[in-house]
């Protein structure tokens, strides 16, 4: 197993920079530059500031600059704010986006699996369609119709008629002042966040289990005398899970990088936040950062999916 985590650890790394290499190069060809806006800088203080941030030497060095800044570990300082490095506004917003996706994810997982294996043990029947039909909405309607609804209907409307009717609406999820109002206010970007996830993982567990339920060892715990609910723990749940454990690699390090979307509705700031407007300031340097941090982040989910694999196939665990 250690041979095997060296390994993909081995084959991370030029990955890795190719990805440095390919968004270093791409963000440079956009149009404009960090320090262009739309009140026009001096021409001798925006050369000063290019000379500070290295910007006036070529390309190819600066390149070599910042591969060997990001090798150190060092993402270098925000061109659009002051005093502030992008590993300290990295390490900031991963942390918000972390408790924010991580809940999401749990909950995604656990209300999911459920939904999943409830549809797989009475398939074809109104449950199941009725569950699978959650699911469909529950992938094609965005984050950004979901979210904006859950707001108008639980952070304004419901409060405003039991705040209308002298009632207490403190308990109520509450949009925005992030900070302020305590566990209320991650109720709603979390739910907006796990239901596209609850969606794939029950419909993988349905289609997964119903698989498992038709397989020889199934059969034979059943001709055993077990019980139903024995069958479904001990023999069916860890084969089930493979397929949720697949897709859960890139979903946590999608949704724990943060939802662009959802933390401009809500007003997080987490490295969603961030990288959308280091985008809009042609800052360079975050919005590298940005991209190698959420590069590193899938490969290492990656690589703890093969290793949750290898627990929970045997065979996998023989071949690593």
């Amino acid at each position: 197993m250690f041979r095997y985590v060296l390994r993909r650890l081995l084959v991370a790394i030029p990955t890795l920079l190719v990805i440095i290499s390919l968004a270093f190069f791409l963000v440079r060809a956009a149009p404009g530059g960090p320090f262009d806006s739309e009140r026009k800088v001096p021409p001798e203080i925006e050369a000063n500031l290019n000379r500070v941030y290295h910007l006036d030497e070529p390309l190819y060095q600066q390149y070599f600059r910042y591969m060997g800044d990001v090798l150190r570990g060092d993402f270098g300082p925000s061109f659009q704010y002051a005093d502030r490095s992008v590993n300290e506004m990295i390490r900031s917003g991963f942390f918000v986006s972390f408790q924010v996706g991580m809940s999401a994810i749990v909950l995604a997982v656990l209300i999911g699996s459920f939904l999943g294996i409830s549809a797989a043990m009475r398939q074809n029947t109104r449950a199941d369609y009725g569950i699978m039909g959650f699911a469909t909405i529950g992938i094609t309607v965005p984050n950004f119709v979901v979210a904006p609804l859950l707001i108008l209907w639980l952070a304004v409307a419901l409060r405003s008629w039991l705040q209308s009717h002298g009632w207490n609406a403190d308990w109520l999820p509450r949009a925005g002042g992030w900070g302020e109002y305590g566990i209320t206010q991650v109720i709603l970007p979390v739910t907006c966040l796990a239901l596209p996830q609850i969606a794939y993982v029950s419909r993988l567990m349905r289609a997964s289990m119903i698989e498992v339920l038709h397989s020889n060892h199934v059969r034979t715990a059943r001709a055993k005398g077990l019980s139903e609910q024995q069958v479904i723990l001990r023999h069916c749940l860890k084969p089930a899970l493979l397929p949720v454990v697949s897709y859960l690699g890139p979903a946590c390090a999608a949704v724990m990088t943060g939802s662009v979307v959802i933390e401009q509705i809500f007003g997080i700031p987490g490295i969603g936040r961030h990288f959308i407007q280091g985008a809009i300031n042609r800052d360079y340097t975050l919005v590298l950062g940005v991209v190698v941090f959420y590069g590193a982040l899938i490969m290492l989910f990656n690589l703890l999916v093969d290793l949750a694999y290898a627990f929970l196939d045997p065979k996998v665990r023989l071949q690593s």
